[in-house]
């Protein structure tokens, strides 16, 4: 058997997942008492749940370091999950700060993660893939995504990522 076989082999079958919605409008709604509707959120735990992972966690913050920084890092450790998707914040405004925000709190970043993401979206959507950024890697053997915000771009991270989450949560929480 090869090597990757027998680690897919004892991997868990089923993961305990947060969901994360970065976005600075859904938040201040959620602030005022108004009802939102998070279509990437909810199109990330419909296709997390179809592939029999237990979501556990879906929250949205704003774009601001400190929250999304606090809320993943409860995730981990509080929550006590395995995987974290992040949705939203990572475009290149002002605003936009997911990636700077996760990246430093990474032990290994999959540094061929945001390439593949970015040439399946070349594939999708042309040249406006040029300006998506996208980010895995590893907290405390925990796994971290962090994904466009749109609905498409959510889908399309998740079919990269999904078929291999298993084997990947077990290389990354393997001593």
């Amino acid at each position: 058997m090869a090597i990757h076989e027998e680690h897919r082999a004892k991997a868990p079958k089923v993961l305990r997942i947060a969901v994360i919605t970065v976005s600075t409008s859904r938040y201040q709604s959620i602030s005022k008492g108004v009802e939102v509707i998070d279509e990437s959120g909810d199109r990330a735990i419909g296709l997390l749940k179809s592939f029999g992972h237990d979501v556990v966690s879906k929250k949205i913050v704003d774009d601001n370091s400190e929250m999304i920084r606090n809320e993943l890092l409860n995730c981990i450790y509080k929550d006590q999950v395995q995987v974290v998707v992040l949705t939203g914040g990572t475009g290149i405004s002002k605003r936009d700060v997911t990636i700077e925000s996760v990246r430093p709190l990474l032990d290994k970043e999959i540094y061929g993660f945001g390439e593949v993401f970015r040439s399946k979206s070349y594939e999708k959507i042309g040249a406006p893939a040029l300006l998506t950024r996208s980010l895995a890697g590893t907290i405390n053997g925990r796994l971290v995504f962090c994904l466009p915000g749109s609905p498409d771009a959510v889908e399309t991270g998740l079919q990269l990522i999904l078929p291999e989450l298993p084997h990947a949560f077990y290389i990354a929480s393997s001593p």
